[in-house]
């Protein structure tokens, strides 16, 4: 059974909360995959689970009556399109993000309708996911520049005849 749900629920419930993951899957298309290198190809939405609620902030009557604010939930350790070593990747890249069941939380209420919501949100999992998958370059640290060398020693050398001018003459 979904955590969210508890065992008071009708079957109109369960039915409603399958056509809602049914109708949240988002293809990545082939101008994304370019993108989206590493979950190009990958298909996550069986594996999320959607929950609508109500939206904040301006929509007038809309926000009041509607659910259009979409969170998914996605469970990286108990994925099966994720390698191990992806799994691991992910698990230490996104140690802050996880909630304590380790579940990720992505969250879309910028639009006024819930289809728009989940596009948003899907676009949203799927770009945050393959910024943690991307390997991320090693810093090379560079030197310094010449210009930077010669300033430097252009104030010595200015620090070191502002000193000796405060010399004794030696006569």
């Amino acid at each position: 059974m979904l955590p969210f749900l508890d065992f008071k629920t009708g079957k109109n419930t369960i039915i409603i909360l399958i056509i809602a993951l049914h109708e949240a899957r988002i293809e990545v298309s082939p101008i994304k995959a370019k993108e989206l290198p590493a979950v190009a190809g990958r298909d996550f939405s069986p594996e999320w689970l959607v929950r609508t609620s109500r939206s904040q902030g301006p929509g007038g009557q809309n926000v009041n009556k509607v659910d259009t604010k979409v969170e998914i939930r996605f469970h990286p350790a108990s994925s099966h399109l994720l390698t191990p070593a992806e799994k691991e990747m992910l698990l230490v890249r996104m140690k802050k993000k996880l909630t304590e069941d380790g579940f990720l939380i992505v969250t879309s209420q910028t639009e006024r309708s819930q289809v728009q919501n989940k596009k948003a949100a899907g676009e949203k999992f799927y770009r945050f996911i393959n910024q943690m998958l991307t390997p991320r370059k090693a810093r090379r640290p560079t030197g310094r520049t010449a210009a930077s060398k010669e300033k430097r020693l252009e104030g010595k050398k200015i620090k070191a005849d502002k000193k000796s001018l405060r010399k004794k003459p030696a006569w």
